[in-house]
């Protein structure tokens, strides 16, 4: 049996790579818990990563440096919260 390979072309190797999705209400819970960080503390303190959810109980934390997460937790980038 001969096996023969296909080559991908760039563009169709960028249309099959897996999309992030959130779940709309975690991405509301980790934008809240944004806003009130940074109306809380403003400009004073540096610019967070993200925020690191529990995606049943909805609590988090803003996260400033590459966080390692619980099972059922998720990370939501600061660009996702924008």
């Amino acid at each position: 049996m001969v096996q023969t390979l296909h080559r991908w072309q760039e563009s169709e190797i960028e249309e099959t790579e897996p999309s992030v999705w959130f779940d709309p209400a975690v991405l509301m819970a980790a934008r809240q818990i944004y806003t009130t960080h940074y109306e809380a503390l403003g400009n004073r303190m540096r610019e967070p990563i993200g925020v690191a959810i529990d995606r049943y109980t909805h609590r988090g934390k803003v996260i400033f440096k590459r966080p390692i997460l619980l099972p059922q937790e998720c990370f939501i980038p600061i660009e996702e919260l924008a």
